[in-house]
C-alpha cells in the first residue's frame, strides 16, 4: 500500500483560515464533508502515512480521488456551510440519520384568518406553530379534546369554514359543540384570535398562569353563590389538569430546553430528544443514526444539533440545550444558535440534580431504542440474506456461512479461564448450540484459542463416524444417527481478536486437518476483519450487513464467556463460604446479596459482617477469618 496519497496538497497550499473541506471520488462524488478552525492543521491529519489512519479513515482518503476547501471569515459561517452541503449532498462517509417515524403534531394555522387546531404529520404548513411531537396520534386528539373546554378555538375544516361564512349557518362541528371558531356564529374573528392566542400561550408553557386565573374565578363565582359558572370554571380547570397531568413536571416551571439522550456503538446511535417547555416535556423525538466513519461523542453531537437546528425556526430553538458531552466548538454553536433564535442559549452537560435525573431517563430510552433497532435488522430475512451474500464476498469464500460459530476467550488476570462458543445459523441465533468450555490458567490469549479450537474441531470427524446401530422390536437391523455434540460442520469460525487470534485459529485449522473452513476475526476497536496470512485488514463499510452480523456474533460470544464465567466464579464463591461451619445457602446468598461482591465481603470487618441479620460474632469471625486466609475471587471480567 502506498504510505502516501497522490492528490496530497503541496506544503504551504491549504490555508491556516477557518473553512470547509469536501473529498470527492473520481467522478466528482463527494464523500464527506467536514468544518475547521484551522484547515491546514486539519487536513494535514488526513494525509498522515497510511498506516497510522484509523481504518475507516483510510478507506474514506483511499476512495477519494480530491480534496478541495472553501475559506470563510468565521467558525459560525464554517458550521452553517457544513451543515448546508451535508444536507444537499448527502455525503456516504458523513453520520445519517433516520427518524424512527413520521412523530404526530399539533398545528394552529396562524397564518389563517381564523386559525384552527389540527393533527399532522407536516411540519411546512405556512405560518403554522407546531406543539409536540406525541408518540401517538391519539395522544394529540385527546390533548385538543380537553384543551377546546376551555379553549373554544376552531377545528373545522377550510371549506367547512368558508361555507359557513359564506352562507351565515354555523359549520356541522359547531353545531355540534366541536367548533368554537368565527364559523359557530358565537364569536368574532377578533374575539377568537384572543383565544387562538391564549390557546397558543397554554402549550407553550404559560399553563401555571391560566390555573391560577381560573382557580380565582371559580372561588370568586363560588362566593358570589354563581354556582353555574363555578361549575363551568371548575370543568375548565379539570380539563387544564388533565392536560398538565399527561406531561409531569421534570424540570423548574421556567426552563424551556432541549436534552439530548445518546446511546451507542462502534457502528450505531440513538437518539433521544426530549422537548420541555415550562418545565414539563412536550414532546419526545427519536432518531438512529449509521456512523460511517469512527467518531467521537463530542463529534456526534456536534452533528446532531446541526441537524437538530438547521432549518429550526426561532421560536422551536430553545433558551437551554442540554447534551451528554460538549463539542470543541461549543462556543461556536452557542454563537450559531443565538442567531437563529434571536436570544441568548446556553449549550450545557447536565451535572447533578433533576436535569441529570432527567438525562439518564433519555439515555435509557435512547439504550432501549438501540437494543429495539438492532432486534429488529436481525430478524429481518432480507437483511440476513444480504448479510451472508456481503460476507461471502468480502471473506472471497465459495458458498454462503450458512452456519456460523464465534468464539471468545475470557479470563480474570489469567485466572478462571472461560471460552464461549456461539453458533448462527441462517443469520440468526441456535441458543441451544452454544457451548463454553474451561481452558487451563494462561495469561496468553492465542493459546487459549488455539486448545479451544482444537477441541471442537476434534468433534467434527468423531459427530460424523458411523452411525448407530439398533436392533428393532421385529429382528430387522435400523441404522439411527446418534445427535452430534456440535451438530454440523461450520461454514465459517470468527474468533473474537486481531491477527493474533487469527493466526492462532488458523493454526489450529491445519492441525486438525480443516483447512477446508473459513476463518476471521473481528477486532472491537476499530471492527477491523482480519483473515489468515493478511497484512492488513478487510474494511467492511459502517452501514454494510455483513459487518453488522459480525459485530452481533462477536458481542454475543462476550456476552455469553461473561455469563458463563460469573457463574463459574458464583460456583466457586459458593464452595468457598459453603466451608464455613455454621454458614448455610440462606446465609451465604444474604451475605453475597448485602455486600455485593466477594471482595467486598473480603475487605468487611467482623462487626460489619455481623451487622448482617442471623450472623452473630463467632460467625463473623469464622467468615473474616476464612476468607482473609483464602482465595475469594474478583469481581470483573476481561
Amino acid at each position: 500500500m502506498a504510505s502516501a496519497l497522490p492528490y496530497k496538497p503541496k506544503p504551504g497550499e491549504i490555508p491556516t483560515s477557518p473553512g470547509v473541506y469536501r473529498f470527492r471520488d473520481a467522478d466528482g462524488r463527494i464523500l464527506y464533508v467536514g468544518k475547521a478552525k484551522n484547515l491546514r492543521a486539519r487536513l494535514s491529519n488526513y494525509f498522515a502515512p497510511l498506516h497510522t489512519l484509523h481504518e475507516r479513515t483510510r478507506r474514506m482518503v483511499t476512495t477519494a480521488a480530491s480534496v478541495e476547501w472553501t475559506v470563510v471569515e468565521t467558525d459560525v459561517d464554517s458550521l452553517q456551510l457544513e451543515y448546508t452541503w451535508i444536507q444537499e449532498y448527502s455525503p456516504p462517509f458523513n453520520v445519517r440519520y433516520k427518524d424512527d417515524k413520521s412523530y404526530p403534531y399539533m398545528a394552529v394555522t396562524l397564518g389563517d384568518e381564523a386559525p384552527r387546531v389540527i393533527v399532522t404529520r407536516n411540519r411546512r404548513i405556512r405560518g403554522a406553530k407546531y406543539f409536540g411531537p406525541f408518540p401517538k396520534v391519539w395522544a394529540v386528539h385527546d390533548t385538543i379534546d380537553q384543551l377546546i373546554k376551555v379553549f373554544p378555538i376552531r377545528t373545522c375544516s377550510d371549506s367547512s369554514y368558508k361555507k359557513a361564512m359564506t352562507t351565515g349557518r354555523p359549520c356541522f362541528p359547531g353545531q355540534i359543540g366541536r367548533c368554537g371558531g368565527p364559523c359557530s356564529m358565537k364569536v368574532t374573528i377578533a374575539e377568537h384570535r384572543a383565544m387562538v392566542d391564549d390557546f397558543v400561550a397554554f402549550m407553550s408553557g404559560a399553563d401555571k398562569q391560566f390555573v391560577k386565573n381560573l382557580a380565582a374565578r371559580m372561588r370568586e363565582a363560588a362566593a358570589a353563590m354563581d354556582y353555574e359558572s363555578a361549575a363551568d370554571y371548575r370543568d375548565k380547570l379539570q380539563a387544564m389538569e388533565a392536560v398538565l397531568n399527561r406531561s409531569a413536571l421534570v424540570l423548574s416551571e421556567d426552563t424551556d430546553a432541549d436534552l439530548f439522550g445518546i446511546a451507542e456503538d462502534e457502528l450505531f446511535a440513538a437518539v433521544q430528544h426530549f422537548v420541555v417547555r415550562g418545565g414539563r416535556v412536550r414532546g419526545v423525538r427519536a432518531a438512529t443514526i449509521d456512523k460511517e466513519l469512527d467518531i467521537t461523542g463530542a463529534e456526534l453531537v456536534d452533528q446532531l444539533l446541526q441537524r437538530a437546528y438547521g432549518d429550526a425556526a426561532a421560536d422551536d430553538v430553545p433558551r437551554h440545550v442540554i447534551v451528554p458531552t460538549l463539542p470543541d466548538d461549543a462556543a461556536e454553536l452557542e454563537e450559531w444558535l443565538r442567531a437563529r433564535r434571536g436570544k441568548k442559549v446556553t449549550l450545557q452537560v447536565a451535572q447533578r440534580g433533576q436535569k441529570a435525573d432527567l438525562m439518564r431517563t433519555a439515555t435509557i430510552n435512547a439504550q432501549q431504542a438501540l437494543m429495539l433497532h438492532k432486534t429488529r435488522r436481525t430478524s429481518d430475512y432480507t437483511a440476513r440474506t444480504k448479510a451472508l451474500t456481503d460476507l461471502q464476498e468480502a471473506l472471497g469464500i465459495t458458498e454462503a456461512p450458512l452456519r456460523i460459530e464465534c468464539f471468545d476467550v475470557s479470563h480474570l488476570g489469567g485466572t478462571n479461564v472461560v471460552a464461549s462458543m456461539v453458533v448462527f445459523e441462517d443469520g440468526l441465533p441456535r441458543k441451544d448450540q452454544y457451548r463454553s468450555f474451561g481452558v487451563a490458567e494462561t495469561t496468553d490469549d492465542t493459546d487459549s484459542m488455539y486448545q479451544v479450537l482444537m477441541r471442537r474441531l476434534a468433534h467434527i470427524d468423531r459427530d460424523e463416524a458411523e452411525p448407530e446401530v439398533d436392533p428393532t422390536a421385529d429382528g430387522d437391523v435400523e441404522t439411527v444417527r446418534k445427535r452430534p455434540r456440535f451438530a454440523y460442520r461450520p461454514q465459517l469460525l470468527v474468533v473474537d481478536g486481531g491477527q493474533p487470534q487469527v493466526e492462532a485459529a488458523a493454526r489450529a485449522l491445519r492441525d486438525a486437518g480443516h483447512e477446508e473452513i473459513a476463518l476471521c476475526g473481528i477486532a472491537k476497536r476499530l471492527e477491523e476483519v482480519w483473515l489468515p496470512g493478511e497484512e492488513y485488514p478487510v474494511i467492511l463499510p459502517r452501514t454494510s450487513e455483513a459487518l453488522y452480523l459480525l459485530q452481533r456474533l462477536r458481542d454475543e460470544a462476550h456476552r455469553f464467556a461473561i455469563t458463563h464465567q460469573r457463574k463459574k466464579r458464583r460456583r466457586d464463591i459458593t464452595t468457598v463460604l459453603s466451608e464455613v461451619p455454621g454458614l448455610g445457602d440462606a446465609r451465604i446468598k444474604a451475605l453475597l446479596r448485602h455486600f455485593g461482591s466477594v471482595s467486598a465481603l473480603r475487605g468487611a470487618t467482623v462487626e460489619q459482617i455481623q451487622e448482617l441479620p442471623g450472623i452473630g460474632p463467632r460467625l463473623a469471625e469464622a467468615v473474616h477469618a476464612h476468607l482473609t486466609t483464602g482465595s475469594g475471587g474478583a469481581d470483573e471480567a476481561r
